[in-house]
């Protein structure tokens, strides 16, 4: 019975260029030799002048920097291929810090005043005041439990899901991720707590009741499930 060989590296042609599949159980050097013979024995058929990119895919292995450079390095001497892509399913420390900073909500009991600036990565619930002239920016929503007068910058990371919500919206301006809006000259006589949110249809801020944005998440969440 023919003993059963472990394939190290799997190489597949997608219609953006190859994929390199690694194993994350075998040593590096088993993985580095195994790389090595299969580019040398692996036709490209794509014309020799172009550059066909390589995306490498680690799984659970993990690399430094030192490694990738060597297999990155390994893979440009054979042939036409360059690696444009390192998919790891591994998370760093310092990603993995940086999502649980995001994921946080920030809790501050003070006034904003003119000239400052309130900056955090995740959701920022802030109880007071933001003067005219202040501004506070979050990688995620803001809430403010009191007057927002001045600046608010929801979705600093690239969130256009973030939303503002204050208790009095009369903001000098508004931006979630890069979607900027400047408010309305009149204001509602009766003050009830509003929220801003991107309007996906129309790619711009909408300001409406608290209400509206809990109902219009209602129904996005019953599409979504299928019902």
């Amino acid at each position: 019975m023919r003993e059963h060989t472990q394939q190290n590296v799997a190489i597949k042609g997608t219609k953006d260029g190859l994929t390199l599949v690694l194993n994350d159980q075998c040593s590096y050097e088993e993985l580095l030799a195994e790389l090595k013979d299969k580019l040398a024995s692996t036709p490209v058929e794509m014309d020799r002048s172009l550059l066909v990119d390589v995306r490498l895919k680690t799984n659970y292995r993990y690399l430094n920097e030192e490694q990738e450079e060597e297999l990155k390095e390994l893979v440009r001497k054979e042939k036409n291929l360059v690696v444009t892509a390192i998919d790891s399913d591994v998370v760093s420390v310092q990603k993995a810090l940086q999502w649980h900073r995001e994921q946080q909500i920030e809790r501050l009991v003070k006034v904003v005043r003119s000239g400052q600036v309130i900056e955090t990565p995740g959701d920022l619930l802030l109880i007071g005041d933001v003067n005219p002239g202040g501004t506070v920016k979050a990688g995620g929503s803001i809430y403010v439990m009191g007057a927002l007068r001045g600046t608010a910058i929801a979705g600093a990371s690239g969130r256009k899901d973030a939303v503002i919500c204050a208790s009095v919206m009369q903001p000098m301006q508004l931006r979630i991720s890069e979607v900027v809006s400047r408010p309305p000259d009149t204001h509602q006589e009766e003050q009830t707590m509003e929220c801003a949110f991107v309007d996906e249809g129309a790619d711009q801020i909408r300001i409406d009741r608290l209400q509206i944005l809990a109902q219009a998440k209602s129904k996005l969440m019953k599409l979504e499930r299928g019902m």
